[in-house]
């Protein structure tokens, strides 16, 4: 059994202790929040024992393996430090961190400890994802050249202290850069303000080079819940809807939709985390990839701010991480 503790007892927290608490390899010892009452009605409806108002005190008194951090992206990197230091392996919900100088004390941290940090990337446990990807991978729409999401709806207000760049369109951001197993040579980006306290609404450019880009549109004022994925390759198209987890392939001479069995995201990702811990290994969605989408969601601001495109290599080139080009 891997001992796990939650760090946040809010909307995500709990879905976190719900999924946790019912896969058996895992036995849950532990849950926090500032808010001490709201700690505490979370452990009595899933059966924890012992809730606390510091993290500290959670890791000093039930010593767990693995630690989710469920809380405000402003809080992740104090917080994700500090388990290092205990000796826990980490899932991150995303954003991984509010800046990159944080994300990159989070590897640096995590490589001294010799642990793991996985990012809460879930869309790349969506089913009808995982399908596209290999749909992908098999080259059934031959070299891909376009990726367009749009991922629209209300204001989720939980959400206080980030915008809708580094909140909703992170899932994208990292999609994309997946998809092409690279990053953007190019940012450009359009952001505004229309009723919240930062942006609640963006569109972004990147630029892949030969040819090959992604448009990502993402807001918070759509009265309709939106999610939705199309790749373009030189022999079709697949199309992902996120929420209902159907996707189709359309090709010259055929359309196909496969018969997708629907399952948890949430489920599926946790599963993969708790085994990787288990084993040891590494898990498919990392702190590089936490990184990454940090680094571009900056660059995002950053274009939008001063109305021009932003040259990613040369931010890459200044900040020493040249590793980060590839996959």
């Amino acid at each position: 059994m891997i001992r796990v503790a939650v760090v946040g007892a809010g909307f995500w927290g709990s879905n976190h202790l719900r999924v946790l608490r019912d896969i058996g390899t895992v036995e849950l010892v532990g849950v926090c929040d500032v808010d001490l009452a709201r700690a505490e009605r979370a452990a009595k409806k899933y059966g924890l024992q012992s809730y606390f108002k510091d993290f500290r005190e959670m890791l000093e008194k039930t010593r767990p393996e693995a630690v989710t951090i469920c809380t405000p992206s402003t809080t992740h990197a104090a917080i994700a430090l500090t388990c290092l230091d205990h000796g826990c392996d980490l899932l991150i919900e995303k954003p991984m961190a509010s800046t990159v100088s944080e994300a990159i004390a989070i590897i640096d941290r995590m490589r001294q400890a010799e642990k793991e940090v996985m990012v809460g990337f879930i869309e790349r446990f969506n089913p009808a994802v995982q399908h596209a990807y290999s749909a992908i991978e098999a080259g059934q729409i031959g070299e891909v050249l376009l990726f367009y999401s749009r991922r629209i709806g209300w204001w989720p207000e939980r959400i206080g202290d980030t915008g809708v760049v580094r909140d909703t369109a992170i899932h994208d951001i990292d999609l994309a850069t997946w998809t092409f197993r690279q990053l953007p040579n190019k940012v450009y980006a359009m952001c505004g303000r229309l009723r919240h306290s930062q942006e609640d609404h963006a569109q972004i450019f990147f630029s892949f080079g030969d040819g090959k880009s992604a448009l990502l549109e993402a807001n918070w004022l759509t009265p309709r819940k939106k999610r939705e994925m199309h790749v373009t390759g030189e022999k079709g198209v697949v199309t992902v809807k996120f929420i209902e987890q159907e996707l189709v392939i359309e090709k010259a001479d055929q359309t196909t939709v496969p018969n997708i069995k629907y399952t948890e995201p949430l489920r599926l990702e946790l599963e993969h985390f708790t085994q990787s811990v288990e084993k040891g290994s590494k898990p498919i969605v990392d702190a590089y990839d936490g990184l990454r989408a940090t680094l571009l969601a900056e660059c995002i601001l950053e274009s939008s701010r001063i109305k021009s495109p932003v040259d990613v290599g040369e931010v890459v080139k200044s900040l020493g991480l040249e590793r980060l080009k590839g996959y």
